[in-house]
């Protein structure tokens, strides 16, 4: 509930020169909005605290001021830097570049800063280097992407120094490391189901590199669904780029055998299936649908419009961001498992399939 006491009693406005050469401090806020210093740190720590019409008249000091946080200062009294580290394997793909811009930004929202890192060595004197880099910066955790095993397994040595959350899919959690995604599974079930929906029987999936924990996942839940329709299917292990739907687009017209359906692993395998699919004279959806996964900026405007499952990258942020800061006050490597979590992806439903 909003505080409603005597908050705007305790400081007596005076006057201050916005632009000043000092830089202003939270005193100076609360003066030129006429509450307490406590109410301030309620406005910037805990606004839903305090009353809409207080918050405003802060915030509009604060505007005015120009004032900035002391983090410094903030960091002595907590015992916290205010920085996370983040981690990837350096990987400019979609799915771990946007689940870094969402990682950054609850980070952000929560008042941290973020140190990023990129990992494509994953030997433990690069780890030990990648740590030390951390640990130089004093960051209060660390956040792993962890798009493939190499990365993942590093998490186990950086989880020993400080805590660390861990962005993969179908990973189960070990002492000291907590496991956060978007169920992949779940994701390439969904896909299949729409197109066993549709009628469609012979559902080639055309999958990404098989050391990537997401093309892991979504091929099996592609299997998955298939197998509870009775049915059985075959894959194509690609990459994750266009070229690479192109190709197997092409081969397959070429073998003369198109299945009545194709499940990419990503949207970029399906903008160029769709490219070698035209190119050849097979129309889509009308020959052959086709369904992507992650829909990216674009995909709606595909030639056609492209069915795919969207992945709820801002929430896991958010979820990454909380469990970490949750667990700080645990021992790193002295607590104990704690479960997984996976949210879900959804269906976005266009015209690439019928």
């Amino acid at each position: 509930m909003p505080i409603t006491g005597d908050e705007e009693r305790v400081a007596m406005p005076r006057t201050v020169r916005p632009g000043a050469s000092a830089s202003p401090s939270m005193t100076d806020v609360a003066a030129l909005a006429g509450v307490s210093h406590q109410t301030v740190s309620r406005v910037l720590n805990t606004p839903d605290a305090v009353r809409p019409e207080t918050r405003r008249r802060v915030e509009e000091a604060i505007r005015r001021l120009g004032y900035r946080r002391n983090y410094a200062a903030r960091a002595l009294r907590t015992q916290r830097s205010g920085l996370v580290g983040v981690v990837s394997s350096g990987e400019s793909y979609y799915g771990p570049s946007r689940m870094t811009m969402a990682i950054e930004e609850a980070a952000r929202s929560q008042d941290y800063a973020t140190l990023l890192t990129a990992l494509r060595d994953a030997r433990p004197a690069a780890v030990e280097k990648v740590l030390g880099y951390f640990l130089d910066h004093r960051v209060d955790g660390i956040i792993v992407i962890a798009a493939v095993d190499a990365v993942a397994e590093a998490a186990e040595q950086l989880s020993r120094r400080l805590p660390v959350v861990l962005v993969a899919s179908d990973l189960r959690p070990a002492a000291g490391i907590r496991v956060v995604g978007v169920d992949q599974r779940l994701g390439g079930r969904i896909a299949t189901r729409h197109l066993l929906q549709r009628g469609h029987r012979r559902i080639l999936h055309v999958a990404g590199p098989g050391d990537w924990f997401d093309a892991r996942g979504r091929v099996v839940g592609w299997r998955e669904e298939l197998v509870t329709a009775g049915l059985t299917g075959e894959t194509v292990e690609a990459g994750w780029d266009t070229v690479d739907g192109y190709r197997v687009a092409h081969e397959l017209v070429a073998a003369g055998e198109l299945p009545d359906a194709i499940f990419a692993a990503n949207d970029y395998l399906a903008l160029g299936m769709i490219r070698a699919f035209t190119e050849s004279g097979v129309r889509v959806p009308e020959d052959l649908s086709v369904i992507g996964f992650d829909d990216i900026e674009g995909a709606a405007y595909f030639n056609p419009p492209l069915t795919t499952v969207r992945q709820p990258f801002d929430a896991v942020g958010r979820a990454v961001v909380e469990v970490l800061l949750a667990g700080l006050g645990a021992e790193s490597g002295a607590s104990r498992p704690v479960e997984p979590v996976a949210l879900p992806p959804e269906l976005v439903p266009r015209s690439s399939s019928l």
